[in-house]
């Protein structure tokens, strides 16, 4: 159990950081060609642990380009706010992305003055080269990023990293196009925002509203194994690591915002739209073609309430079933579809096998991805072989169906012919769930994460060393996984960090103590 920190150890925040370091341009991560040749076990997810006195909680990174004239304005306020609402230990780290103007001498010069700001420099331009180099070389358990305007409400910062802090989520984002966001910007912007978060969800799926608003959160545990599969270094950074999390099982957490644009903003909107449209389609290429081996990034998710065992039922088994029937009946919508469909230019027998053919690949398909979990082109023309062996199952159930209804009724009518064909076709359906569970996926049937969570404090399970570092984490009180957690989906900012701290130092005396200032 580690030692809780005493009142004069506990950090209202960080001491003053190391002196400023020069950091080279972080080397292009080739997102296809460095990842391990073994699953990569995130730590289960669980609440931060006690962290040395020191070290703060969360890092805030403001990647900057030629900003004198709002840098120090900005960090100065940006500090003011941290320093009387929130209750744990905090950093604010300035990247500077290879500024020309006096961007670099105001940065140092903040570090000086702030024990809690400390300077970056990188020769190279690129947000997302700048977030991965601070991000990777940070010691906090939560690291984030705001743009420099500070476009994005400040009341939102809390509710953004308590489901971090608690061990609920392993990313988080801010949304503007939330329904309970207020947003005040100009047509234009608004109109290239939904247009490429509309793209985003039709072309790669995307489940999360807003892609490129500059504040988000990420725990580091995550950070040290998720950065390395994202190859952009710019503007696309911020979706290309959304888009991997999202695929990857990862859990991301939205906040609605209040954000209100900055006029004098020097992004340049049509060359980013275009750099952001070329990394929707490497991303979209990449996971049509299975060049993305997600299945590497696994997670022991121990309180997963859909990995606990059941009496009398093998594990896994009511997740694929539940999975099996949606894809199974959206598949016999699609087959009734495409028979009727070629029916009318071809005989009966044709036309079912025609639409059974097309319907079992597609079934397999989604069966392979969804029901049973098996990602990537490993084994995937084998698969498809054996879901063909069980389409000529079902063929020969569906067709005798239709043979035996001619020999009975020569003059069966149309719809005669459908509802025979359902039946068979649910017949099919069941024996080639069962067929698929024992013959074609029997390694993912009935499978539960062989890891068990580690209830220690120590390093979550999976190759590869971990340093203390990777869990001996800072902690948020109990009262920040439910008060300020709730308050995450809500807009009760207030009560998270006022409450919060007032609670964790009554109820929890194992937990690491907020800071002694917190009202």
């Amino acid at each position: 159990m580690p030692t809780e920190p005493s009142a004069a150890t506990a950090p209202h925040a960080a001491p003053h950081p190391a002196p400023r370091a020069t950091v080279p341009a972080h080397p292009a991560h080739p997102a296809h060609s460095v990842h391990p040749a073994h699953p990569v076990a995130l730590p289960a997810r669980r609440h931060l642990t006690v962290q040395p006195a020191g070290t703060p909680v969360l890092d805030v990174t403001i990647p900057v380009y030629n900003e004198e004239r709002d840098l120090e304005r900005c960090v100065r306020r940006l500090h003011e706010y941290l320093a009387r609402t929130f209750p744990y230990g905090f950093r604010i780290t300035v990247a500077d992305n290879a500024s020309t103007d006096s961007t670099p001498a105001i940065s140092r010069r903040l570090e000086r003055e702030i024990p809690e700001v400390r300077a970056f420099r990188l020769e190279e331009k690129g947000r997302g080269r700048a977030l991965r180099t601070v991000w990777s070389a940070s010691d906090a358990p939560v690291l984030a990023y705001m743009d420099v305007d500070l476009s994005t409400d400040l009341n939102a910062l809390l509710p953004l990293v308590a489901p971090l802090i608690s061990g609920h989520s392993d990313l988080a984002i801010g949304s503007r196009l939330a329904r309970s966001s207020r947003v005040v910007r100009g047509a234009k912007r608004e109109f290239i925002s939904r247009t490429y978060n509309l793209i985003l969800r039709g072309s790669l799926a995307a489940r999360f509203s807003d892609a490129q608003c500059g504040f988000k959160a990420i725990r580091r545990d995550v950070a040290q194994r998720l950065l390395p599969m994202v190859e952009d270094t710019g503007w696309f950074f911020d979706t290309e690591m959304l888009v991997l999390a999202e695929r990857a099982g990862l859990r991301i957490h939205e906040v609605p915002v209040d954000w209100v644009d900055d006029p004098a903003s020097t992004v340049h909107i049509v060359s980013t739209a275009m750099d952001d449209l070329r990394g929707v389609w490497r991303i979209g290429r990449a996971l049509a073609v299975g060049a993305l081996p997600l299945d590497r990034l696994s997670r022991p998710f121990g309180d997963d309430p859909r990995d606990r065992q059941l009496s009398g039922v093998p594990g896994g088994l009511a997740r694929q079933l539940v999975g099996f029937c949606v894809i199974g009946a959206l598949s016999t919508l699609f087959y009734l579809a495409l028979y009727s469909l070629s029916r009318t230019v071809m005989g009966p027998q044709l036309a079912n096998a025609v639409a059974l053919l097309v319907s079992a690949v597609a079934n397999t398909s989604a069966n392979r991805r969804l029901t049973f979990g098996v990602r990537g082109r490993d084994r995937a023309v084998r698969h498809q072989a054996q879901g063909l062996v069980v389409f000529a199952i079902g063929l020969a159930l569906t067709s005798g169906s239709l043979a035996a209804l001619d020999a009975a009724n020569a003059d069966a009518a149309h719809s005669t012919e459908v509802a025979v064909l359902l039946a068979a076709n649910l017949a099919a359906t069941v024996l080639r769930f069962l067929l698929f569970r024992a013959w074609v996926f029997p390694d993912r049937a009935g499978s539960a994460p062989d890891t068990a969570p580690d209830t220690g404090s120590g390093p979550g399970p999976g190759p590869g060393p971990e340093t203390a570092a990777d869990t001996a984490t800072y902690t948020a009180a109990d009262t920040a996984s439910g008060t300020a957690a709730d308050t995450a989906s809500g807009t009760a900012a207030d009560t998270a960090s006022g409450t919060t701290a007032d609670t964790a130092t009554e109820n929890t005396p194992h937990h690491a103590e907020p800071k002694g200032d917190a009202r």
